[in-house]
């Protein structure tokens, strides 16, 4: 997977908001928010290398103290996420 070109990452208080820059984003209207741990994982994904589920458990588990087990559901969560809101292909 890849991350969609045009999103910038602000922090909003204790979240981060992911909002659409630049003229392929000029009809974006909806407004992306995420905990510091899903920002975190955007924050690694936007150098533009593939990804997938394994590969952001594996961040999550050298970044926090959790499972490999719990990490992969919640990476294929996140995953989920992204693909509805349409910030990854």
């Amino acid at each position: 997977m890849n991350v969609k070109q045009g999103f910038k990452l602000r922090p909003l208080g204790n979240e981060f908001i992911l909002i659409g820059e630049g003229i392929e984003q000029v009809n974006f209207n909806k407004m992306i928010t995420m905990n510091e741990t899903a920002a975190y994982l955007w924050q690694k994904v936007m150098d533009g290398q593939d990804f997938d589920a394994a590969k952001l458990a594996d961040w999550l588990t050298a970044e926090y103290e959790v499972s490999h087990e719990q990490a992969l559901a919640d990476a294929e969560t996140t995953i989920q996420s992204w693909l509805q809101a349409e910030i990854i292909a």
